[in-house]
């Protein structure tokens, strides 16, 4: 895995994140969610990418 598709997956998780985090008044709670949602991107994309090679 290239470290930009990581950045952009961890990117992503905390644009989500940090939205729901304001949506349940809870910013770091919407971190965490982001975060673990910006992990499960990266294996599913990591997955993709493996016929490719």
């Amino acid at each position: 895995m290239k470290n930009k598709d990581l950045g952009m997956g961890i990117g992503i998780g905390l644009g989500i994140g940090a939205a729901l985090g304001i949506l349940f008044d809870n910013l770091g709670l919407g971190i965490a969610l982001g975060l673990i949602f910006g992990s499960l991107f990266n294996v599913s994309k990591k997955r993709n990418n493996k016929g490719e090679k």
